[in-house]
């Protein structure tokens, strides 16, 4: 038996994937404790874990910041995650003498519970509720102007916050280093290594273990006619003008149509719903769409493995970069259509397509199978028993720096030969070969950075 400490920011679509691995490490007659959330507390109970309040440790947060926050702004949950951690600071430091956690298991964005593992020298397994992201797979991330401008403005405010930590044994570089995963943290993804992105550039401190769900429950399509599921999540779900939209699109369809609008929305300000159409709140996502013959979704990470999960064909329609880079590698394995028009003509005949065309929902079904030959919460219990883990295996990221390395050594020798024979032409070609060297470093290097990396993944052993 081991005492195995989680911890979550008060989030669902982080919280929902570890509570099936809490259930299975209980089962297996572990004891966990989970430093949660009351909005959480029964989920958390009925795994069989042992629920610890940190509801009063959360900030008084202005009405600016909340709208920050249900944005997904990147600087605005990193400053709360660095306040709540100084707030939670003398409670840890008792629970963790208390407690003596043998593992702790933290939501790979939750900087409390990955500072006090590091602080407290725990083993840590880092739990990572979207694609793992490393300098490779943010490729998939395209980042909007909007989303851009945010987070380099608010790299001061961070940085500010960050150093309130210093004199309380947090002892950290940057955000970036608390964010992003890298090849010697031991790591479990809800995903598979087919729908990772660049899944050949983790080493094996990564765990991809398929999707985290609560449900025995096969695909089952015989409907008597189209079910048409709609959701945007639990954040960034108050678009009462989207439901309007797609009250108007389907309201003649031939198809039953279920829609979970979230708790920010008041059904009765939606007007009048038509017959074939019902709207809810809340529902059992994973019921519907083991039904459903497609799905309209922001790509949340759950939401769309849960989907493909289910062999639901999907109607991509992101709200954020991590929701971006989703909806590009389910488009890319043809299991979704992008929605490029959200007028009730563009909803209408994105769904029309999905319905129309069985390459979709057979692409679903081969997720669906990928998905379900994972290692699932039996393989992530077992991964965090017996953290911390070693790695006999070459780091592709490592062996990636080093061959960027060389190849900008090189380049730089050719720039200072063309220089050195440029002033035997004139001091006028020597400032052109000196611009233009530093002007094409970057995009040559990022260019040819794919071969490269390209070579080094051919020398690495298949992962099983």
């Amino acid at each position: 038996m081991k005492r195995i400490a989680f911890f979550c920011i008060p989030a669902h679509g982080h919280t929902n994937p570890m509570l099936p691995v809490a259930a299975q490490l209980v089962k297996r007659g572990n004891l966990v404790r989970f430093y949660s959330f009351n909005e959480f507390n029964e989920k958390i109970i009925s795994t069989g874990a042992e629920f610890v309040s940190c509801d009063e440790f959360l900030p008084e947060i202005n009405d600016r910041e909340m709208e920050a926050l249900k944005n997904s702004s990147t600087t605005e949950m990193s400053i709360q995650d660095i306040r709540i951690t100084l707030r939670m600071n003398d409670f840890l430091e008792k629970e963790f003498k208390e407690f003596r956690p043998d593992v702790v298991y933290t939501d790979a964005v939750c900087f409390w519970g990955k500072l006090n593992a590091w602080k407290h020298n725990v083993p840590m397994v880092a739990s990572t509720s979207t694609f793992a992201f490393n300098q490779m797979s943010t490729k998939y991330m395209k980042n909007s102007p909007g989303e851009l401008a945010g987070m380099i403005l608010g790299l001061p405010r961070v940085a500010k916050e960050l150093k309130t930590l210093e004199p309380y044994g947090y002892h950290v570089k940057n955000t970036i280093s608390l964010v992003q995963n890298d090849n010697k943290t031991d790591s479990i993804v809800y995903t598979s290594r087919r729908f990772q992105p660049y899944a050949e550039s983790f080493s094996d401190h990564y765990k991809f273990v398929g999707p985290s769900v609560f449900s025995d429950k096969l695909p089952d399509k015989n409907n008597d006619r189209p079910l048409v599921y709609i959701s945007l999540g639990t954040v960034i779900s108050d678009k009462p003008d989207f439901y309007s939209k797609c009250l108007e699109a389907f309201k003649d369809m031939d198809a039953d149509v279920i829609i979970s609008c979230g708790r920010y929305i008041d059904i009765a300000s939606l007007g009048a719903i038509p017959e074939n159409i019902k709207v809810f709140n809340r529902v059992d996502q994973l019921d519907i769409l083991s039904r459903a013959d497609v799905f309209i979704t922001h790509c949340g990470m759950n939401s769309t493995s849960e989907s493909l999960y289910m062999a639901t064909p999907m109607v991509l329609y992101p709200q954020t970069n991590e929701q971006r880079a989703v909806a590009r590698k389910t488009s890319e394995l043809g299991a979704g259509e992008l929605l490029k028009d959200d007028s009730v003509k563009g909803i209408r005949k994105a769904v029309e397509d999905i319905l129309g065309n069985s390459s979709y929902a057979r692409a679903a079904k081969e997720c669906s199978d990928d998905f379900r030959a994972c290692p699932g919460t039996v393989g992530a219990a077992e991964f965090i028993e017996n953290a911390p883990h070693s790695s006999n295996g070459i780091d592709p990221l490592e062996e990636l720096r080093k061959a960027d390395g060389r190849f900008r050594l090189f380049y730089w020798i050719i720039a200072i030969i063309m220089i050195l024979t440029g002033i035997f032409l004139g001091w006028n070609f020597v400032w052109i070969i000196g611009i233009a060297a530093g002007v094409l470093s970057y995009p040559i290097s990022s260019a040819t950075q794919g071969i490269r990396y390209n070579n080094i993944i051919k020398k690495l052993p298949k992962a099983e």
